[in-house]
């Protein structure tokens, strides 16, 4: 995994980063490995798309990444389908910021599970389910003030980046976010979200706390979390960033693999990316996908949701929509 993430990184960390490049990358590694000799023919192909979105404030591009399962509906079987999802603002800050910034470490994360997933496609090492895979690619993103340190900016809002990336097809997600910039969790590392689901906060999985656990070699980190994170953007209330996001553009569940430091450290900060940090993040993705395709990994109780709303009804006006 660790070479996926160099490999990533060489590519985002220069003015003349895109989506094309990327994904002319992720192609090369599907291409450059041999076909394994139990490979149906007629299974559906791995794709690679790039989609070029301008904003207010420029331009970025979506590279999304759709990983056939062997049980999966893109098979025809009936295997749930993960989503993977890369959130930032950019990966450089360019002309403010000369090299990669922190606010990186998510779409490298996003991008090197990509080229693993797809490497083990192409070797016969093909996951139950279905992985679509999701980030943007733009070196030359704003900054914005954030306290209490600087946030990176995107070219586009956070609402075209949840109709870019999330996808009716997900069962799940796992959104992947450098959170550095605050001083709730500072260790250095990964650590895990609460589950949400339509509005509500639910219980930490334990099921993917196993596979943090298992990934790390150390004892779970969880990520705090507060009604406001899992509000859309732009209603005027404080953020820790937009590890949560895609949960309001969403009914099916999302957790946040935040990629933490051990002191506040600005979004817009160069030379503060840890490629082993961002590789355990990475691998937690791909673990996580292998046990939800073949039914484990659950992220949520689906009867004590459906208790909670029972009793409490439904907290959905909390994506933005009324109840």
């Amino acid at each position: 995994m660790l070479k996926h993430v160099i490999d990533v990184i060489e590519l985002l960390d220069r003015p003349q980063t895109s989506g094309d490049l990327l994904a002319d990358h992720l192609r090369s590694v599907l291409a450059a490995v041999p076909a394994a000799d139990d490979t149906d023919a007629a299974a559906p192909r791995p794709t690679i798309e790039v989609r070029t979105v301008v904003g207010d404030k420029g331009s970025t591009d979506f590279v999304n990444v759709t990983i056939p399962g062997r049980s999966g509906r893109l098979s025809g079987g009936e295997a749930p389908t993960l989503g993977i999802l890369g959130r930032l603002g950019g990966v450089g800050a360019r002309p403010e910021r000369i090299g990669l910034v922190s606010d990186a470490d998510g779409a490298v994360a996003a991008l090197a599970a990509a080229a693993k997933l797809l490497d083990m496609h192409a070797r016969g090492d093909v996951l139950d389910g279905d992985v679509i895979l999701s980030t943007h690619v733009c070196g030359w993103a704003p900054t914005r003030p954030h306290d209490p340190v600087p946030f990176m900016d995107s070219p586009v809002d956070i609402a075209l980046c949840n109709r870019e990336e999330v996808s009716e097809e997900m069962d799940a997600i796992v959104s992947i976010d450098t959170t550095k910039g605050n001083r709730l969790l500072n260790h250095r590392g990964i650590a895990l979200s609460p589950t949400i689901r339509q509005g509500w906060v639910l219980r930490v999985s334990e099921d993917l706390l196993s596979v943090l656990e298992t990934v790390t070699g150390e004892p779970a980190r969880v990520i705090p979390v507060t009604t406001q994170d899992i509000t859309p953007y732009g209603n005027d209330v404080h953020h820790i960033n937009s590890l949560l996001q895609p949960a309001v553009a969403t009914d099916a569940p999302v957790v946040g693999l935040a990629i933490t430091a051990g002191t506040a450290v600005a979004g817009c900060a160069t030379g503060a990316s840890h490629e082993t940090d961002i590789a355990a993040a990475a691998r937690f993705a791909i673990e996580t996908a292998k046990d939800y395709g073949r039914g484990g990994a659950r992220f949520f109780d689906p009867a004590e949701f459906d208790r909670l709303v029972e009793l409490y009804g439904p907290m959905t006006r909390l994506q933005g929509r009324p109840s």
